[in-house]
């Protein structure tokens, strides 16, 4: 048994991680999380008290931070400011907790020579043409397009250098996009599943071609906790199901599994900057690691992924009429 401290514990990948720790695990587990609009208390309801406990705070507080860190066997970091929309409007968030956060934990780390490993995106990446062949790997560069992205990128190189200078204990993942229970509605596949549970055409930006590699949030959590066993100090792995869809196939398919009509959506203005296509080839991860996806049929995770926001309306209705609101604002 290990105690685990799971910073970004009340939101969605990490409240998926949390509740995949408990039943697969025997260990306990201390959630960090500054519970800002993207963390929600109700995303850990019913864990049982005795094995998962909340602490709400800021991972840049470094006297908070440096006790969890002495309590911890080990540290998996999923706090992030997530949202490119968000990063567009104000990027200041994304620095304050992407870079200020993640180099407070690091210093815990090195100070307690504590075990970390640190959760990142594709995004880095930047993107590829729609009609490339190629796909992200360990060795892709870094050429990130956003405020998110380049934020996320600088945590990922401060780990690193953290690694080569000091000996920090820590493995890095960047994973491509996830979906399933406890993600916030401002996010693509919940938005749509729940505009259509509200009589809401769905929205598509542009033309809907780009293309988004998707995993359940369950198996990216499963190749997490992979990584946290078997994972050699350094590296670096990428997680991703083979789960390639363009953005208007998946909500025609959310609206067929809906019962209807494939074309009942709106074209809404598009993202600025918005990338085009996400691969990841996580070919390191299955050979070195030994890790396979559980949900390789994307139509039936999407569908288990409707059942869930259909069944968990008071989860997501308190937040629903702000982000609509916020996006009609900008004509999306």
């Amino acid at each position: 048994m290990a105690h685990l401290l799971v910073t970004g514990g009340a939101g969605f990948i990490g409240s998926n991680f949390v509740h995949h720790v408990v039943a697969h695990t025997d260990h306990t587990v201390t959630v960090l999380d500054k519970m800002t609009y993207a963390g929600n208390l109700a995303s850990l309801a019913g864990l049982p008290e005795n094995r998962v406990d909340l602490v709400v705070g800021d991972i840049a507080d470094a006297e908070l931070v440096d006790g969890l860190f002495a309590k911890a066997d080990a540290v998996v970091h999923y706090a992030a400011e997530s949202h490119n929309d968000n990063s567009l409007h104000d990027p200041r968030p994304f620095l304050d907790t992407n870079i200020i956060g993640t180099y407070t934990l690091l210093e815990a780390a090195r100070r307690h020579d504590t075990r970390l490993h640190h959760i990142s995106t594709d995004e880095v990446y930047g993107d590829l043409d729609l009609d490339d062949p190629a796909r992200f790997t360990e060795d892709t560069p870094y050429n990130p397009s956003s405020p998110y992205s380049s934020t996320k990128a600088g945590s990922d190189l401060l780990v690193r250098a953290w690694v080569r200078s000091f000996g920090v204990r820590a493995t890095i993942s960047n994973c491509s996009n996830n979906y399933g229970p406890y993600q916030h509605v401002e996010k693509f596949i919940p938005r749509q599943i729940t505009n259509v549970i509200r009589g809401i055409r769905p929205k598509l930006y542009g033309t809907g071609e780009n293309v988004r590699d998707w995993i359940h949030a369950d198996d990216h959590s499963s190749a997490v906790l992979t990584i946290l066993d078997k994972g050699q100090m350094g590296e670096t792995y990428l997680i991703g199901a083979d789960g390639e869809k363009d953005n208007k196939t998946v909500v025609e398919l959310i609206l067929e599994l809906m019962g209807e009509p494939r074309d009942a959506y709106d074209h809404v203005t598009d993202r600025a900057g918005h990338d085009l296509r996400y691969a990841i080839d996580s070919t390191k991860l299955r050979t070195e690691l030994g890790w396979m996806p559980s949900y390789r049929d994307f139509e039936a995770g999407l569908a288990a992924t409707i059942d869930w926001y259909r069944e968990n309306e008071s989860w997501w209705a308190p937040a629903k009429d702000g982000v609509e609101a916020f996006y009609a604002s900008k004509g999306q």
